[in-house]
């Protein structure tokens, strides 16, 4: 079941902040910049990602033929678009954690291998690098040898895999986005989950529906609609206005859905959507293009826990389990919601993105550190107009003497207030107005990008003084230490550091659900 979200905030409030500090233009910048010149892994580097793959091991275990075939799509990787769609969780939008997202799957005589991607654990995803490996069940496992750091999930994930959407990490298939997500259909007709909640049974509003359960999914209209409300009970719900919560694509599920079949070298079958941790659809397509629905229980073990497609034992369902349709097809692309709502332009996009949805659109010109502090500073001081600014590389009161500097600091020292100029400066050490802002880069990894606030505000030259501001730069290096130690192989994947942050109330659906433990 959708949660609300607490003080009038939305999902789209935390995909716009998400969208402004997750990917920063310079890593853009850099990234592709480095892929256009050919050098694949200096463009990952610039995207925080970690390497574990060696091309040339490859090379003798499966032969040139399979190392060529992966080099060629790694060329063709752009990791910052990736790291643009990736899962991510409520409340700060970070990148959900232990996940193994398949990129690209190989047929290789022996068996198959698969390039895919790896996020830390949530204990060590300080600094939100992501790794890059080659998985056949041995090769590229974590714990193998070159890789030292244990991973709680390594097999690839059949929920959020990539293999089947390459417009969401290959720069040459980017231009695909706009079919896959429906931006070339007209607004309007999608569902959504979560608000205004209808009992099973109920009827929607305006329309009788149907007297089966088991109908007939399809026509010119969105997969489900009113039908999937009303004849599933679901927590789905007119979109109207004001009405909060996720959108579902589901004018795209049919295709979908098809795709994932045709993966697999099957034309029918039954392909589930995952909607909640208690909701699943089940769509089952004939070989003649009919499609029906129905509802779909999850694997739970025999305490209720959601086993997520695994039995009680760990092992993956049999050849005959139904298929999972990805996450990425089973949710509107965030990026096509925040542009119909008027919430971001195209130039604030992904340029890749951007160039999908919104054909012609003009690149805008961006200040990659948009802050308020790095503008000029004035402060009321003894009822004149004071400046503040840089002196030296260190913020400064510009209107008093060093001789009166000099008698106020001692006078601070001695218990006297300080001159409001002062006051001014020692705020902006220990809890300056952009600390937001730092806390938000620091989260998503942009270390760079926080540094640049601070210095902007404060000089190059300044000393932290204790206080919120220094205690944030701390624990962010505190969870790059921890990342290092996983990567390294010097501590469990349950004994690590967990980090404390405030609480709040916010939870997306699509993003998945709070980590216990986490916050």
């Amino acid at each position: 079941m959708a949660t609300h979200f607490a003080n009038g905030g939305t999902h789209l409030s935390l995909w716009r902040r998400v969208r402004e500090f997750a990917v920063p233009p310079a890593m853009i910048e850099t990234a592709t910049a480095r892929r256009n010149t050919g050098d694949w892994a200096g463009a990952c580097a610039a995207a925080g990602f970690d390497l574990d793959l060696d091309l040339r091991a490859l090379a003798r275990a499966r032969g040139r033929d399979v190392r060529d075939r992966i080099r060629a799509d790694l060329r063709r990787l752009a990791p910052d678009l990736l790291r643009w769609h990736l899962p991510r969780i409520a409340p700060d939008g970070l990148l959900r954690p232990g996940l193994t997202m398949p990129l690209a799957r190989y047929d290789a005589g022996e068996g198959s291998l698969s390039l895919v991607v790896r996020t830390p654990p949530a204990w060590a995803d300080g600094g939100q690098r992501i790794s890059l490996a080659v998985w056949d069940g041995t090769l590229g496992e974590p714990g193998a040898r070159g890789h030292p750091h244990p991973h709680p999930h390594p097999r690839p994930s059949r929920r959020f895999r990539f293999d089947l959407h390459r417009h969401l990490w290959d720069a040459g298939a980017a231009g695909e986005l706009r079919t896959r997500s429906g931006a070339d259909r007209p607004a309007g007709g999608a569902w959504r989950v979560g608000g205004d909640e209808r009992a099973i049974g109920d009827r929607p509003a305006g329309g009788d529906g149907p007297a089966d359960r088991d109908g007939p999914v399809g026509g010119d209209g969105p997969v489900g609609g009113e039908w999937l409300a009303y004849a599933h009970g679901f927590t789905f719900a007119e979109q109207l206005p004001g009405h909060e919560g996720p959108l579902c694509a589901t004018e795209r599920w049919a295709d979908e859905a098809r795709i994932v079949l045709g993966a697999e070298g099957r034309d029918s079958g039954t392909v589930v959507v995952r909607l909640g941790r208690r909701q699943r659809l089940a769509l089952h397509l004939a070989a003649d293009g009919t499609v029906t629905a129905g509802r779909e229980t999850a694997g739970r073990d025999t305490t209720g826990r959601d086993t997520g497609g695994r039995d009680t034992a760990g092992r993956d369902f049999g050849p005959g389990a139904p298929l999972v349709l990805p996450d990425a097809a089973t949710w509107t692309l965030p990026d096509l919601e925040l542009l119909r709502a008027g919430l971001v332009d195209a130039g604030r996009l992904h340029p890749l993105v951007a160039d999908a949805l919104v054909p012609g659109h003009a690149p805008a010109a961006r200040d990659p550190y948009p802050d308020p502090a790095r503008q000029a500073r004035l402060v009321e001081c003894r009822g004149v107009r004071h400046r503040i600014g840089m002196v030296g590389g260190v913020l400064s009161p510009l209107d008093h003497s060093p001789d009166e500097l000099r008698r106020e600091e001692l006078l601070v020292a001695l218990g006297g207030p300080p001159l409001p100029c002062l006051r001014v400066i020692d705020e902006a050490h220990r809890r300056p107005d952009c600390l937001t802002g730092v806390r938000e880069r620091l989260d998503h990894g942009d270390i760079a990008g926080a540094l640049a606030v601070v210095e902007g505000l404060l000089g190059p030259e300044a000393v932290l003084r204790d206080g919120p501001l220094k205690d944030e730069l701390e624990a962010a290096a505190r969870r790059r230490i921890a990342y290092g130690l996983y990567r390294a192989g010097l501590t469990g994947s349950r004994t690590g550091p967990v980090r404390t942050r405030r609480r709040r109330s916010v939870r997306d659906p699509r993003l998945g659900p709070r980590l216990s433990g986490r916050r």
